[in-house]
């Protein structure tokens, strides 16, 4: 950007920076969020949650298709 530009947008910096803290901090959610380590870990408790009684077939069955479909994202074809 010029000067120019630079000087009109100064006011608007604030805003432009929350908007690339709020960009950074989604992208790093979206990257733990689908990040194979994470998700098997998740996969481990809730099949101990499962062992332990804690949760019911049915349960059990509809998280580990989400995490099954979030780990499917991830994987490269």
């Amino acid at each position: 950007m010029g000067l120019l530009s630079e000087l009109v947008l100064l006011p608007a910096a604030p805003v432009r920076g929350t908007f690339w803290v709020l960009n950074q901090v989604v992208a790093e959610a979206e990257r733990l969020y689908y990040d194979p380590a994470t998700v098997r870990r998740e996969l481990a408790e809730l099949e101990k949650r499962l062992e332990a009684g804690e949760i019911d077939d049915d349960e059990f069955d509809r998280a580990e298709d989400e995490l099954l479909d979030r780990l499917e994202r991830t994987t490269p074809r």
